[in-house]
């Protein structure tokens, strides 16, 4: 059985039936067993074959071979001596520039609820041929009924500390402020930046046609980020141009040394100076001022240091899971044990709950917890038919402008620094985190609003 993805943003389609060279990707999936399938995300054969090409010349004017001057390298010299390395570097340039974007896209439209992360099990890459990037999926089919509907959470009533409130009317009027007093259209640290790049050749022209890769990026004052701050800094939404950043550059492949042509469209901006209010009332649809008030206590308002908001999220999820049962695969609980444990270790008490006779079977219990909620949110964003707007992605990511701010976000997006540099992060990865926590809002609102 074989299912093939839809989408109308981009060209796509199957091959070789129906083929034209604007075709950028098909999508398909393979059924093997009961809760496993394969994802194949193929690449058209037109686009490898343009980037080969462009790796060759590249090689050709940078190698140094002996017997010939710099840059007079023949072609067919090169191919033979680096082919091996262009086919590596494709593969990892292809999969960062689109094949992620592309499968997650795809697992969304295909409404297909994968238990933790797809697993990358292979590549088949050659300069003449289509390339196939391959996908383990494990996947936990929930039944559609609406019984969750019926369930009934008792409300969690907040501290009636008049401290609470004059808390919120401060941060308001902070945020208000600053608004106010932003007039700069222009980037500046601590923004985030939501930008389109189109590889190109050297003649200017795009190598994959009809394929633009949307990333989102936080300015950050780092001094190890400085190739991207020269390459955002002063700049303002609408500016295109064309550069050879080594910011994009790395984020595309480390394995290979490339001079690639990028232009790039800086298509929003999310300036770190103010929060937004008007995006905080759109994430929850409040209606009035009232409605932001009573909201904003909920991450003022604590109990044992835990929010009124994480002590309501912890309620509905303990409704939710005696709606759903089911197994888990052992190996992936297993390996999202180990990612708390990577997580938890970074934690400045991290001894003293090593100590704890309980700990390695609290780390278990957790991970089996994560995985289980990510779960039923997914079945749930498809069961509702809940989509995720640019909108929604903005004032997903303006919780994260503010420390306090963040304790509305329960679904938070990967890591965007690693060793001190900021990542750029797909704006269709984003969005997978986004649906979760407008699904959680929206379940969080049935159940309440009884």
């Amino acid at each position: 059985m074989e299912h093939i993805g839809e989408n109308g943003q981009r060209p796509e389609g199957q091959r070789p039936n129906g083929e034209s060279p604007d075709t950028v990707f098909a999508f398909s999936v393979i059924e093997e067993k009961p809760h496993r399938q394969k994802a194949i995300v193929k690449i058209a054969r037109e686009h490898i074959h343009a980037l080969y090409n462009e790796a060759l010349l590249s090689q050709k004017s940078q190698a140094s071979t002996f017997g010939f001057d710099k840059g007079t390298t023949p072609l067919h010299y090169i191919e033979q001596n680096f082919r091996a390395n262009i086919v590596q570097h494709l593969k990892e340039l292809l999969f960062n520039h689109c094949v992620v974007d592309i499968l997650y896209e795809s697992l969304c439209t295909n409404k297909i609820v994968v238990v933790g992360d797809p697993d990358l099990i292979d590549i088949q890459l050659e300069p003449e041929q289509d390339a196939e990037f391959t996908f383990l999926l494990n996947n936990i089919q929930l039944d559609n009924d609406q019984r969750w509907k019926r369930a009934a959470l008792r409300k969690i009533e907040r501290k009636n500390y008049k401290d609470l409130d004059r808390q919120v009317e401060a941060f308001i009027q902070e945020e208000t402020h600053q608004r106010e007093q932003a007039t700069s259209l222009e980037i500046t640290f601590g923004d985030w930046i939501n930008f389109e790049i189109t590889i190109m050749s050297k003649d200017k022209n795009a190598l994959m046609k009809n394929y633009k890769s949307e990333l989102w990026i936080r300015i950050a004052p780092d001094e190890d980020d400085k190739d991207l701050h020269e390459l955002f800094l002063g700049k303002k939404v609408g500016d295109s141009f064309l550069t050879q950043s080594i910011f994009l550059q790395e984020y595309l492949s480390l394995a290979f040394d490339m001079d690639y042509i990028f232009f790039v469209e800086i298509k929003d901006r999310l300036p770190h100076a103010y929060f937004e209010i008007d995006l905080f009332k759109h994430l929850f649809e409040l209606k009035d001022d009232n409605e932001l008030r009573a909201k904003l206590v909920e991450v003022f308002s604590t109990r044992n240091d835990i929010s009124l908001r994480r002590e309501m999220i912890e309620a509905v999820f303990k409704v939710l899971s005696k709606q759903y049962f089911f197994m888990l695969p052992q190996a992936l609980l297993e390996r999202q044990r180990q990612m708390v444990l990577a997580a938890v270790q970074h934690n400045p008490d991290y001894q003293v709950y090593k100590s704890q006779a309980d700990f390695k079977e609290r780390v278990r219990q957790l991970a089996e917890k994560q995985l289980k909620e990510a779960i039923i949110i997914d079945a749930l964003a498809y069961q509702e038919c809940i989509t995720v707007s640019r909108e929604d992605v903005r004032a997903y990511l303006n919780l994260l402008k503010r420390p306090r701010m963040k304790e509305f976000m329960y679904f938070t997006i990967p890591q965007y620094k690693i060793q001190g540099q900021e990542l750029p992060l797909s704006v269709e990865l984003i969005k997978r985190y986004c649906l979760r926590e407008k699904t959680l809002n929206h379940i969080i609102k049935v159940l309440t609003n009884k």
